[in-house]
């Protein structure tokens, strides 16, 4: 085995514990940076707007965020871009996290010695024109309607799962971008997860040539 598989396979294995821990958004003020750990709802979006609106935040650290409603995404989005602020991911960022953290001008992972990862939900394969312009600007953000709206057909996979009238992402459907620490700097890959392969991500198929930075999924 490979040193790459290597990395690529505890890179996933660390992704796949990690999904185990759900837990409504606490808000955590450190310094400029605020730490917004857990799933987004719409119930921390008054304490959000709060931090923000003080003009003491410069930076919104998503910290093990594992998806949330559809209707808080666009929102955390539009309060993130209405601000300035820059965003950060700290472990993992996926589905309503990942159109919040995209929606700044200048976002990135952290630093450190935890695995990264974000995982953007899509409806299908994106081709490889897509994917040079798909989480750019505004373009980032379009693709929320896939996801507010229900199935199509009842025989097709669901995009959404409802809990108290709210629509939420599956964690397991999309494209995933990690970046693991490794002695000689980070190591950064990327997959496209479609659902099949439930829990164990180590199924994802490897997109070659999709750099996150060079993406704009990445961008300092």
């Amino acid at each position: 085995m490979t040193l790459k598989t290597l990395f690529r396979l505890g890179g996933l294995l660390c992704l796949l514990a990690a999904t185990a821990v759900v837990s409504a958004a606490d808000l955590k003020p450190e310094g400029n940076r605020l730490l917004v750990i857990g799933l987004l709802d719409s119930d921390t979006l008054p304490a959000f707007n709060e931090h923000l609106a003080s003009g003491k935040v410069r930076t919104v650290v998503f910290e093990d965020s594992f998806g949330g409603t559809a209707e808080a995404a666009a929102s955390y989005a539009a309060a993130i871009r209405s601000s300035g602020v820059q965003t950060e991911v700290r472990g993992q960022c996926q589905a309503a996290c990942a159109y919040a953290f995209l929606a700044a001008k200048s976002h990135r992972f952290g630093s450190g010695l935890q695995i990264n990862g974000l995982l953007i939900p899509v409806a299908v394969r994106p081709s490889p024109e897509e994917l040079a312009t798909r989480w750019r600007g505004d373009d980032a953000h379009r693709a929320l309607s896939d996801f507010i709206a229900p199935p199509a057909a009842p025989s097709a996979p669901a995009l959404v799962e409802t809990s108290t009238s709210r629509e939420t992402w599956r964690a397991d459907h999309g494209v995933l971008f990690i970046s693991t620490p490794t002695l000689f700097g980070r190591v950064y890959n990327t997959f496209y997860c479609d659902g099949t392969q439930g829990r164990d991500l180590s199924k994802c198929e490897l997109l070659s040539g999709a750099d996150p930075y060079q993406l704009g999924v990445l961008t300092n």
